[in-house]
């Protein structure tokens, strides 16, 4: 299996591959990359080792082709102990999405206990086999370690995730480049049912206390409420030490469209 990037750099702007395609349309960009991009891009130019990104949010209002990408960011407020910083993501010179993210100062912990969700139980990436479904890593988009469940099943569903390819070319990933491009995933995983995925989710947010450790990801799906058509899906992320925060969308009823 080719281990393509899903962008390649060409000045200041970037080339999707083929490879970037999404499930809706086969001439579309996988939501999954455009969050991925506007999260790396906004670490790349703003981020630092003394801030945490604690949010990411992207707006998806258009659905993108293969055509080249520019990535714009704008400084909405930069403090001792908070930056917001504002990103657009335009395909062919036209705003296809748009992205805020909140980078919180790390500072020592207050005295005291506070209630929290217990860790979850689930083995080690590396004490599960591989499914030998490719399908099942939309064929070659990422590479999966099934926990519990499977997608669109009733019941609890728990997964690994690893990222096989460069979201950039050249480009390592960085720990909240690998949670930003992997952040999507909560929408078919949370949205998916019986007769498939029937949801295309118009936002990603990602709330983070910590930047994930390692390659595996953990998504475990912690709700999926849906009425006329708009849907809302929510999972919680962890690494191999355990919780790093929570991935959410909204979507949409969507229809596929056959290449």
């Amino acid at each position: 299996m080719s281990k393509d990037p899903f962008f390649t750099r060409d000045g200041a702007g970037f080339i999707p591959g083929k490879v970037s395609a999404g499930p809706w349309d086969p001439n579309s960009l996988h939501g999954r990359v455009v969050v991925g991009l506007l999260g790396a891009e906004i670490e790349r130019a703003h981020g630092g080792p003394d801030f945490v990104p604690a949010r990411l949010t992207v707006d998806m209002y258009r659905l993108p082709d293969l055509s080249p990408v520019t990535v714009t960011t704008r400084v909405v407020r930069e403090g001792r102990r908070i930056k917001v910083i504002d990103a657009e993501f335009f395909s062919a010179g036209t705003s296809m999405a748009r992205a805020t993210c909140q980078l919180l100062r790390k500072t020592a912990a207050p005295d005291g206990t506070v209630w929290t969700a217990p860790n979850w139980d689930a083995p080690a990436p590396d004490a599960l086999p591989p499914p030998t479904d490719p399908r099942s890593g939309l064929n070659g988009m990422w590479e999966l370690r099934p926990i519990t469940g499977a997608m669109g099943t009733l019941g609890r569903r728990r997964l690994w995730m690893r990222e096989v390819r460069e979201l950039v070319g050249g480009v390592a990933l960085t720990p909240f480049a690998r949670v930003a491009l992997a952040a999507d995933f909560a929408s078919p995983f949370a949205n998916a049912g019986d007769q498939g995925l029937r949801y295309i989710n118009s936002d990603a947010t990602l709330y983070l206390h910590r930047e994930p450790v390692g390659e595996w990801l953990g998504f475990e799906v912690a709700n999926h409420q849906a009425t006329a058509g708009v849907a809302i899906g929510e999972c919680w992320v962890y690494d191999v030490e355990g919780p790093v925060g929570i991935a959410t969308v909204a979507a949409l009823a969507q229809q596929r469209r056959l290449g």
